[in-house]
């Protein structure tokens, strides 16, 4: 069995608006390393279902790809003890222009476990009730109904990526596709 690893020193190089950048210095089977570490608050996503079972997409710029990406709707807590739930509230008026009175609890997530701590947990949202989009002023976000068959085999052809997205789709489906349910 290999030995555990300790941290021997955690050391922040870069602060921006959502990340803290760290460099730890480990103990790992003996031998002395540095490895990445980045730092999110959290944050929470919606997967809203309107009255006829379509699921209401975001299509948004995101610079890291430099493309547009078809994704749920979500967003970073506003400080780092905010309820989950009450971001994802938020972000679902902010983004769809839409609001409910009650989230469902879907799955929980951590976006990329080898050098990052965000923490994601992704309601449904239905009985949805019209609003407006409350966008922050560099977003540029559309809107789209999409079947629950259509984003499926976005997933299965590789053309949807976003990993909160995959995951709610597929958790989605798992538990409400195929006429099971909709409790």
């Amino acid at each position: 069995m290999a030995e555990s690893v300790v941290r021997l020193k955690r050391e922040l190089k870069y602060e921006g608006a959502i990340l803290k950048i760290y460099e730890d210095t480990v103990m790992a089977n003996g031998h002395e390393a540095h490895w990445d570490f980045i730092h999110h608050d959290g944050a929470a996503a919606v997967l809203p279902v309107a009255d006829d079972g379509k699921i209401l997409m975001v299509r948004q710029y995101r610079n890291a790809l430099d493309r547009q990406t078809l994704e749920i709707p979500a967003g970073k807590l506003d400080e780092p003890d905010e309820p989950k739930i009450e971001c994802a509230y938020r972000e679902l008026e902010e983004e769809t222009g839409y609001r409910t009175e009650k989230l469902e609890y879907l799955i929980s997530l951590n976006t990329t476990v080898a050098f990052c701590d965000e923490a994601i947990d992704i309601f449904v949202a239905r009985n949805l009730i019209p609003s407006h989009q409350h966008l922050d002023e560099d977003e540029v976000i559309e809107v789209e109904p999409w079947d629950l068959e259509d984003l499926l085999e976005l997933i299965y052809t590789g053309k949807m990526t976003d990993a909160k997205t995959v995951a709610a789709i597929s958790a989605y489906a798992a538990k409400y596709g195929s006429g099971k349910s909709k409790a």
